[in-house]
Formats: structure tokens, C-alpha cells, sequence
């Protein structure tokens, strides 16, 4: 009886593994390979034409054997971090025992007006003129002169804009007259992103260790709602002045965006080394949450909240006959969603904003947008292309705060 066995043969490439990663063949060299195949198996002189039916199914072949080559390299990247996405960069989040956020609340600063010792609960509501509701992070108590600064969150999660002096009062609290944002809010995000998770997981490799800058930046990103974290010390048995701030001799400095004041403090307090000191505008009495004490000591935490900076940019494009007549709109909101866009300057404290981080955005509203300079800075009429931030300050963006000149 013969044997039915046989070993078969391609004209098609394979795929290789290299130290570059996964190659796979082109297609080009695939559509190639199963036309000889059909060839072949049809014993030569046959027409491969790409409108004959073999001609067809060749390329029907090379399309889903591509396709799969695709699939396999995605999921090759996936479980690459600095590549992956979805549900394969959550996977790769749980080795870590972390979580993608979800979406984060718009984080306005208050000025608290009224009598000199009134004391604003933490979760008083103040709303917008949009209609939307803010509730303070912490207690604010005013001082001597009647007034006092603090952070309201939104009570609606999202990127909610909240434009600068368009906050009032919403829930009386007995002495306190009025309330206002100078700077437009550090608006929130929808869930969190990819570039954003990755920076945070990559933040979070030194979760397990206490003492290290690293671990306490890790521990209060971690907190619900928190936007952004700024965490330095200084080891030294004098002030020293860093970033704009000056630090007390061996202390720890903490500036966070978003978040309550006892989340934060909690977590500060679960990664601090014991004995340094602190240097910080806002102090927070918590108790140690281990159950192993039967009386749990309780400790002052101090960190500082951001200060919402508020950005201005100038952009100057060439006149023309195909600038559209909405050309300061569109210009406007590519600039402000550039900024808001994951992994945007939106969430930095301390950091640099570049002006040439934006040409590309209004580059990409059209041919139209011919860019002769585009600016940034902290005051108006910028005149600069970088915006250098203390590290107790976070960048709003306004849209009245983007000037557009056509000229």
C-alpha cells in the first residue's frame, strides 16, 4: 500500500523572529509566493493574472495571511509597555496591582471671601457658570483679613472647562460672602490614557519601597482624583530654595493637584521615611490606618496644593484668501485640546511648556494655517516660545488667554 504521506512545500516566506522583534514577510512577497504555489499545484502555464480567479484567490490569501501577521505583531507589542494599549496594558497593570483611572474632576482654586475666622467645610459646593458643582478638597479657613485660598473639585467627572472668574457661591456657609477663581481650572480628563497610565505605571515600580521620593510620588498618584504630583526634599540642615520654593532644612516637599486632603496625607504618610519634617502650605491631621494598633497614633501631614497658573499664547499665521473667517476658533480649540490631550502639559507642575509642542496641532487645521510664531508665557503678550513653572504651579489654558493675529 503507498504511502499517503507527504511533506508539502511553499513558495510563500516565512515569518522570522530577529533581535529587531517579529518580521513579517510583505505582502508584496506573499502575493508572490501563492500565485507560484497555484502554479504549481495547477502543473505549470497558468494565468496569474490578478483578475482570474486564481488571480483572486491569491490575493484573498495574501490579505488574511497579512491580517494575521498584523494581529500576531499586536499582540506582540502588547505586552511590550511602552507599547501596549487597552485591555493588554491593563493586563500588564495588574502585575502591578494597578488599575487604569477613571475619568478625573476639573480642580479649580477659590478665593474664599468673608469674616476673619470662618472656617469653609471640606465638600462645600460652589458652581460655574455653566451650571456645574465643585466641592472643596479640604477644610479652608480665612484669616485675619477675611480671605483664603483653597481647591474645589468638580462633582462631575470629565474634562469640564472652568473658565477663570465664573465660579460663585452654591451652598451658604454662615460668614463666608463670596467666592471666585482668578485662573481658569485645571480641567479634569476622561478616563485615563494610555501615555498617562504609562507614565504612571512606570512611576510605580518603586510602589513597594518606603522612603524613596519615587514611592511617595507613586502613592499619591494613586489616589482617586489626584491630576498631577510634584514630590523633592531637602537633606540638608539648611533652607534651601528649589523651583521657586524654598524647602526647611530636612524636609519633605509634596505638591498634588486634585485628590482630598486625607487621601493625599494618607498616602504621603504611607511612604514618608520617619523623622524628616515637612514643607507645605496645607496640614492635615490622620490617623495611621494599621490594625495592628489598638491606639493608632495620629500625625500632621503637610503638602502644598498647586497653584492653577494660567498660560497665555500669541500665534501669528500669514494672511491669505483660504484663511476661513473662523480661523481664531479653530486655531483656539486645537491649541486647547493639545494641551488637555493625554499626555499634554495639562498635568505637569514644575515643568516646561514648550511653544513648538503646538505647532503641529494648528498645522494640522490646514494648508491655511501657515505659521509664522507661535508664543507662550505666564503673562499676556507672550513673547517667548517656553513657560518655566515654580514647583507649586500648574498650567490652565483659557481660550480668551489665546490670541491669534493674521498677518
Amino acid at each position: 500500500m503507498p504511502d499517503s504521506s507527504s511533506t508539502g512545500t511553499t513558495s510563500v516566506p516565512s515569518p522570522s523572529f530577529t533581535d529587531a522583534g517579529f518580521v513579517a514577510p510583505a505582502e508584496s512577497d506573499i502575493l508572490t509566493g501563492a500565485l507560484a504555489d497555484l502554479n504549481a499545484a495547477m502543473g505549470g502555464n497558468l494565468n496569474t493574472d490578478l483578475s482570474t480567479p486564481q488571480g483572486q484567490l491569491a490575493m484573498s490569501f495574501t490579505a488574511a495571511l497579512g491580517d494575521a501577521y498584523d494581529q500576531f505583531l499586536a499582540i506582540l507589542n502588547g505586552v511590550d509597555p511602552e507599547r501596549a494599549f487597552g485591555r493588554l496594558q491593563d493586563a500588564i497593570g495588574n502585575i502591578y496591582f494597578m488599575s487604569r483611572k477613571g475619568a478625573t474632576a476639573t480642580v479649580v482654586t477659590g478665593v474664599c471671601t468673608g469674616a476673619a475666622g470662618v472656617v469653609v467645610p471640606a465638600g462645600t459646593l460652589v458652581q460655574d457658570a455653566g451650571g456645574y458643582t465643585y466641592a472643596a478638597d479640604g477644610a479652608i479657613t480665612l484669616d485675619a483679613t477675611g480671605t483664603a485660598t483653597g481647591t474645589f473639585s468638580c462633582t462631575t467627572l470629565g474634562a469640564i472647562d472652568c473658565a477663570a472668574n465664573s465660579i460663585s457661591l452654591y451652598q451658604s456657609v454662615t460668614g463666608l460672602t463670596s467666592i471666585t477663581n482668578p485662573a481658569a481650572g485645571v480641567t479634569g480628563s476622561d478616563e485615563e490614557g494610555r501615555a498617562a497610565f504609562e507614565t504612571r505605571r512606570a512611576a510605580s515600580v518603586a510602589g513597594n519601597s518606603v522612603g524613596s521620593l519615587n514611592a511617595i510620588a507613586g502613592a499619591v498618584s494613586a489616589v482617586e482624583g489626584v491630576v498631577a504630583v510634584y514630590v523633592a526634599d531637602n537633606g540638608t540642615a539648611a533652607a534651601v530654595t528649589t523651583g521657586g520654593v524654598s524647602l526647611a532644612a530636612h524636609s519633605l516637599y509634596v505638591c498634588v493637584s486634585g485628590g482630598t486632603d486625607e487621601a493625599v496625607a494618607l498616602a504621603i504618610l504611607s511612604k514618608k521615611p520617619p523623622g524628616s519634617a515637612y514643607t507645605g502650605t496645607t496640614t492635615v491631621t490622620v490617623t495611621d490606618p494599621n490594625s495592628a494598633y489598638q491606639t493608632a497614633p495620629s500625625y500632621a501631614v503637610s503638602f502644598t496644593r498647586a497653584t492653577a497658573t494660567p498660560l497665555y499664547f500669541g500665534v501669528t499665521i500669514k494672511a491669505g484668501s483660504s484663511v476661513p473667517s473662523t480661523a481664531a476658533t479653530q486655531i483656539q480649540a486645537a491649541i486647547l485640546a493639545a494641551f488637555e490631550a493625554d499626555g499634554g502639559d495639562a498635568g505637569i507642575i514644575g515643568g516646561t511648556v514648550y511653544a513648538s509642542a503646538y505647532y503641529a496641532a494648528v498645522a494640522a487645521l490646514g494648508t491655511w494655517a501657515k505659521i509664522v510664531e507661535i508664543t507662550v508665557g505666564t503673562t499676556a503678550g507672550p513673547t517667548g516660545f517656553t513657560a518655566a513653572l515654580n514647583i507649586n504651579q500648574i498650567p490652565t489654558l483659557d481660550t480668551a488667554a489665546i490670541t491669534v493675529t493674521v498677518a
